[in-house]
């Protein structure tokens, strides 16, 4: 995983690579799982095999007839040195064999096309994502006292902004921000009620770990949105932490 998709922390993922070719006599393939397309990262020679999922590369969002998002993905497997790898199902053969079945022709071409901007519009996006994430948690910080910046506040991609707001508990801070898009955490650990795993890993406590909100900010994050989500996140925070 290139970037940690709770707190936003870049992975050292060449690093990580170097040290499995150098510590064993037999080559580790490093599979590398990128979160943020629009993240300054280049993987080119350095990874064996690299999937992207197209969810957050802002393709276009194709709805079947249940009412059902239709999703598609990318595999990219490095030629030299070889990696073999077993099909999840077999069938026709297609996609050389990995992936057996018809491939949905819209949905490859919208993810190939949203790579292309990406690429594209590569820095710009970063450098626009960063200054107005910074100026989100500027707002709230300097309003409110007690909250933490989880993770390195450095070495990680800007878009993905995860605070921790003492004496307050994430779930309630949902429910009064119920008009914003945000989370107490990663998607595939939504049905539990247990602290993340992710904060206690880095050395968060418990009360920290409960307290803690998932901000996104894109390629399509107005300023506006940002100072609405913060103005109204100074105002919960503070009502919440009177009721105690």
């Amino acid at each position: 995983m290139t970037i940690n998709n709770e707190i936003g922390v870049k992975q050292p993922i060449k690093e990580i690579g170097n040290l499995l070719s150098t510590s064993f006599s037999k080559r580790i393939p490093v599979n590398l799982h990128i979160i943020y397309i629009n993240n300054v990262f280049d993987f080119s020679g350095s990874d064996h095999i690299v999937h992207l999922n197209a969810q957050r590369s802002h393709y276009p969002k194709y709805i079947n007839e249940w009412l059902c998002f239709l999703g598609v993905g990318a595999l990219y497997v490095r030629r030299r040195p070889r990696v073999r790898i077993e099909p999840l199902q077999n069938g026709g053969g297609q996609e050389r064999g990995l992936r057996s079945g018809t491939v949905p022709t819209p949905l490859a071409v919208g993810l190939g096309a949203a790579c292309e901007i990406a690429q594209q519009e590569l820095e710009y996006d970063h450098k626009r994502v960063t200054v107005l994430a910074n100026r989100l948690v500027q707002k709230i910080m300097s309003e409110i006292p007690d909250v933490v910046m989880n993770g390195d506040p450095d070495q990680r991609y800007p878009g993905c902004v995860n605070l921790s707001f003492a004496y307050v508990e994430g779930e309630s801070m949902l429910m009064a921000l119920k008009d914003i898009a945000l989370s107490s955490g990663s998607a595939c650990t939504s049905a539990s009620l247990e602290p993340s795993y992710v904060l206690r890993a880095i050395g968060a406590d418990e009360d920290l770990a409960h307290s803690s909100i998932r901000f996104g900010v894109g390629r399509f994050t107005t300023e506006e949105e940002v100072d609405y989500t913060a103005e109204k996140c100074i105002q919960q925070v503070k009502r919440l932490r009177e009721m105690r």
